[in-house]
Formats: C-alpha cells, sequence, structure tokens
C-alpha cells in the first residue's frame, strides 16, 4: 500500500484557548502512541494533512518530528468540527511490522445492482470496516462487487472475505442492500437485521480537551 509522509512540530501540552488560537491559525494538533513507547504530542499543518483525512484510502504514514528519525502509523481516530467539519484533532498509531494491528479502511463499491435498474434504491449502511491485519498488508480499500444484488438482496460483514485480513464488525451487520420501493415508501430488512447508521469516526486521545 501507499506511504506517505507527514511533516510535524513537537509541541507541550497547553491550555485549550491556545490549542483553540492553533486551529485558528490552520494548525492541527495530534498525537502518536505505539505499543511500549510514550505518546508524543505534535502539531501539523491542516493544508499537510487534509490528502490523508480526506480521502477514500488508506496510508501508512511516515511521521517526521522535529526533523527526527520517520516512525510508522496509521490515522486511528479523528475528530471534527461539528459546525465547519475541519480536523480539531486526531491520532496516530503506531504500527510494528510484524504485528498485527486494527483499524479502519474505506469500502469501495465496485459493479451495477441489477436490482438498481429494476427501480430498486441502493443502499450503503458502511462505508469503512474495522480490520486486523499485519501492517504489510493493510489495503488502501476493500472491494465490494454489488453486480449480484437483485431487488430485496443485501450484502452483511458475514457474506465477505479478504486474504490476510480479519474483520471486526459484527457479521450481522448490514453493508449494502438493494431496496424495494412501495408506494413511495422504502421496505427496509427486516428488523431481526442489524443496521447500522453511517458510521463516525471515534473521538481520539485528545488530552488537551480533558
Amino acid at each position: 500500500m501507499a506511504e506517505k509522509s507527514l511533516i510535524a512540530n513537537k509541541r507541550e501540552i497547553s491550555t485549550k484557548g491556545a490549542i483553540n488560537q492553533m486551529r485558528k491559525a490552520g494548525i492541527v494538533p495530534g498525537v502518536y502512541y505505539a505499543k511500549g513507547q510514550e505518546p508524543i504530542a505534535f502539531s501539523v499543518s491542516e493544508i499537510a494533512l487534509k490528502p490523508l483525512i480526506y480521502t477514500a484510502e488508506t496510508h501508512i504514514i511516515n511521521l517526521v518530528v522535529d526533523d527526527k528519525e520517520p516512525v510508522k502509523g496509521v490515522v486511528k481516530a479523528v475528530q471534527f468540527d461539528p459546525v465547519t467539519d475541519r480536523v480539531v484533532h486526531f491520532d496516530i498509531q503506531g504500527v510494528t511490522m510484524g504485528e498485527s494491528i486494527g483499524l479502519q479502511v474505506p469500502i469501495l463499491i465496485v459493479g451495477t445492482a441489477p436490482g438498481v435498474k429494476e427501480g430498486g434504491l441502493f443502499q450503503q449502511y458502511l462505508h469503512k470496516l474495522d480490520v486486523e491485519c499485519l501492517p504489510r498488508f493493510i489495503p488502501e480499500n476493500l472491494e465490494i462487487n454489488i453486480s449480484g444484488l437483485n431487488l430485496g438482496d443485501s450484502i452483511h460483514v458475514r457474506d465477505l472475505s479478504f486474504e490476510n485480513i480479519t474483520i471486526v464488525n459484527s457479521e450481522d451487520t448490514a453493508v449494502v442492500a438493494v431496496e424495494t420501493i412501495r408506494g413511495g415508501d422504502i421496505e427496509e430488512e427486516s428488523d431481526s437485521e442489524e443496521i447500522t447508521e453511517p458510521e463516525v469516526i471515534g473521538k481520539g486521545k485528545s488530552e488537551e480537551e480533558d
């Protein structure tokens, strides 16, 4: 998978007011953490960060803090401003090449569902999957082919399998479906099936906002 470099400056834990001033200046605070290491508080340019956050791909990040040797990691959690949708804080989790890591990987839908051509409505309930794998097997995205979905069909986590990757989501979680529209209403799946809302990336280790 692709690797991206991110240049950062080490920062001291500061007051909420100082952090807000930093954000107004286009600087985003972050934390790097890895097993057996002290967390590193850093800050980066919002412009440099955007390609790593607003993307449909997963990357291994080579984080360079104060011109020191780069450390490898993946974006683990991001906090967004609820009004502007700008990133206000993010975490990078360090990776060890021989140890499994848990992360979210974007879903890439491929193909066209026949059920849509028949008047059905395509619904995507998950846009990312929670997975565990070795760093060398981290994919940029996970493809799901919907070419076999007819009216009323769905794909659940239990229907998915990817080489060298373990999916952590509940196997009963619906990922995509083609729903039948009757009289202007959508005929949704049975209540017995678990359907999740589109996921929100979890809050991270925003230590300065405690």
